[in-house]
């Protein structure tokens, strides 16, 4: 219920307006999300860089009704890239595309608006001498990300792609990216979805996720295993072992600002470990997902704000 309430608010314009202007609200914030700015996103890429750990950058923001702000978050995306061979960290760190973000939700030519404005995205990750991974909404938005990356790939075959456990359809989607050369990133799943796509309880989505993974690990392409889960951890290096992996075989990801420590421990083991760092000034969407993922960052936030009041 506390889940599904936090996923309803992610969506309500009232409740996002009293939490955007509540002045406690943004050091709480600051832990789960880097900056506002391309410089913050480097500075954080290349602090976890000395720690031994790799990035995925995303800029924040979705649901793009406006054709203009999609071709802002192109130009953002292109700025962080050149700032990023800039700065010698293009082998660090790529690139996480939400395709709302940049046309996907627009009312007329919306696929393609995404496909050319994710291509211009690629085509900087290229020059860069990086990579780029498209990020999975909604499941009404599932085929259609697919499907564009198929097109992206003809030309940019490293694109990769995320893979939700919890839907009902993901062990098959595994199966059909496990090729080589194919890069997946299996998460478990963040938004509100009906019973009839997706699985409702935990033990579900947990049995799904390790289906998932061994379809992945046992394939030919690179999976990236984005979990907190100690439990999924430890089934995860188990199958990769079974599976015959290296560790240069698959990667570990994991949020900004959670369990790192774990994060640590990983990076220090000689395990690949990416962190997902989100940055920009829409911020509203991902935080309040975060909160929905674990009780845990709730409470948190809770204890941070009557703290400071």
């Amino acid at each position: 219920m506390l889940r599904s309430a936090l996923l309803a608010a992610a969506r309500s314009t009232n409740v996002r307006r009293i939490v955007e202007s509540n002045p406690l609200t943004g050091p709480v914030v600051d832990r789960y999300v880097a900056g506002t700015t391309a410089l913050d996103a480097v500075a954080a890429t290349r602090a976890l860089a000395a720690r031994g750990m790799r990035t995925t950058l995303d800029h924040l923001g979705e649901d793009t009704l406006d054709a203009g702000r999609a071709a802002d978050t192109v130009n953002a995306y292109r700025a962080v890239l050149g700032s990023l061979g800039d700065a010698g960290l293009a082998d660090r760190a790529e690139v996480s595309v939400k395709l709302s973000a940049v046309g996907q939700s627009l009312p007329v030519d919306g696929e393609k608006i995404a496909l050319d404005n994710a291509r211009l995205i690629c085509e900087a990750a290229a020059a860069a001498g990086t990579t780029v991974t498209l990020d999975m909404e909604d499941h009404t938005t599932t085929d259609s990300t697919l499907g564009i990356l198929r097109d992206l790939r003809v030309d940019f075959p490293w694109v990769g792609a995320v893979l939700q456990a919890y839907l009902r359809r993901t062990e098959q989607d595994c199966r059909d990216l496990a090729t080589a050369g194919s890069r997946v990133r299996l998460c478990k799943g963040a938004y509100a979805e009906p019973a009839s796509v997706a699985f409702a309880e935990r033990s579900e989505v947990d049995r799904s996720y390790v289906r998932c993974l061994r379809v992945l690990l046992e394939g030919a392409g690179y999976p990236m295993v984005a979990t907190h889960d100690p439990r999924m951890i430890e089934i995860a290096l188990d199958l990769a072992a079974r599976a015959g992996r290296s560790a240069e075989g698959f990667e570990f990801q994991m949020l900004y600002g959670i369990r790192p420590d774990e994060q640590e421990r990983l990076a220090a083991e000689g395990h690949r470990l990416r962190v997902y760092v989100a940055y920009g000034d829409q911020w509203y969407g991902y935080f309040m997902r975060r909160l929905a993922e674990r009780p845990a960052n709730l409470a948190f936030f809770a204890r941070s704000l009557l703290g400071r009041g």
